[in-house]
């Protein structure tokens, strides 16, 4: 194993969560298609030179399906627009975004700026599309070059510090190469030649991070939030492999929970049904060995998603509305995120919501 970011080996010992041959999320199979669906290993590591935690092997695994924006992830663009708008970092006539294959974007809240498809711009955007590239060092090489000299650039992640702390396992996926801590991307960035000067944290997915950095020559630091942050990676050591070293046995212990609640709604007689087609359900259901009997439909608001299956378990996905004709006793709602919006656009289900990740408790 490589470094995607520094180049250095890594090696067995530094494996932190090897969950073996698991369904490529990307492929959502024809639910006629016999089969058997495409599976690749699915691991990570941490490598000991820049503290980088990153997929390993290098699987192809196809184009992402575009999926539709949870609210709350809107609402996270909207508040770091915001807090960069009243520091001063927005000047500027133009943008540049480099978004996330998964859909969504930032350009439509800055209608004062002009788009820059290709080129310099003096705010660059970067909404989850680094995490997607395989070469880390080279995408952070664009990046940067894709800011004007006094330029900003905002840089959206999921904070491995969260990641780590709340277990979330199921965050590691294939197409996903990298999982930042704001240490690691703090070094990743730094060799590219930009600079932090502001964080602002917010609770998106447990703990998500929006960085904004300039080249090294017009940088200067706004607050201490980078530091708060970099010193909270030093107290957990998020940049060593041994800090993620209880993944794995969360994971294990997801299993077993999923497995023992389907048990007890079936033997209820209950009918389930979950919502979001989401990359974390996919190793979950495949590792517990659940499928159409047990989960009789995935509803999604993602028209691509619509009329497929999830990989694996091959659960149907159907349309939101489509879940109320199935009379569920219970909807597990894989993204906590979702859990209010679709208390909120579906409310005869409202009563029915249970968290994915809180089976069991």
């Amino acid at each position: 194993m490589i470094c995607r970011a520094c180049g250095r080996a890594g090696g067995r010992d530094d494996v932190v969560l090897d969950l073996g041959e698991q369904p490529i999320t990307q492929h959502l199979p024809d639910p006629a298609d016999p089969g058997p669906d495409p599976r690749a290993p699915l691991a990570m590591w941490c490598c000991r030179g820049c503290g980088l935690a990153q997929l390993a092997g290098e699987v192809d695994p196809g184009p992402e399906v575009v999926g539709v924006e949870p609210t709350a992830v809107r609402d996270l663009a909207r508040s770091a627009l915001a807090d960069a708008g009243e520091r001063g970092l927005l000047d500027g006539a133009t943008v540049r975004e480099f978004g996330s294959p998964h859909g969504g974007t930032w350009l439509d809240l800055l209608p004062g700026h002009r788009v820059v498809t290709d080129g310099v711009a003096e705010v660059v955007i970067d909404s989850l599309g680094l995490m997607h590239e395989p070469d880390q060092a080279r995408a952070a090489g664009r990046l940067a070059a894709a800011l004007a000299p006094d330029g900003t650039a905002l840089v959206q992640f999921h904070d491995l510090a969260a990641i780590a702390e709340q277990r979330q396992w199921n965050a590691l996926r294939h197409g996903h190469y990298a999982y930042y801590s704001a240490t690691a991307l703090v070094r990743l960035l730094g060799a590219a030649g930009l600079v932090p000067i502001h964080a602002l944290r917010h609770d998106l997915y447990g703990g998500s991070v929006v960085l904004a950095l300039r080249h090294r020559a017009a940088a200067h630091p706004l607050d201490g939030s980078v530091a708060e942050l970099v010193a909270r990676d030093a107290a957990l050591g998020i940049t060593e492999p041994a800090a993620l070293a209880g993944m794995g046995a969360a994971a294990a212990e997801s299993v077993r929970r999923l497995r023992r609640h389907l048990a007890a709604r079936r033997a209820a007689g209950d009918r389930v049904v979950a919502y979001g087609a989401a990359s974390r359900a996919v190793a979950l259901f495949a590792m517990a060995g659940v499928g159409a009997g047990q989960v009789l439909a995935v509803g999604d608001a993602s028209p691509g998603k619509q009329g497929r299956a999830l990989p694996g378990s091959r659960i149907p996905v159907v349309a939101p509305e489509r879940l109320a004709d199935l009379a569920p006793d219970e909807v597990l709602v894989t993204i906590p995120e979702l859990l209010v919006e679709l208390a909120a656009a579906r409310p005869e289900l409202a009563d029915r919501l249970v968290r994915l990740d809180r089976v069991d408790d």
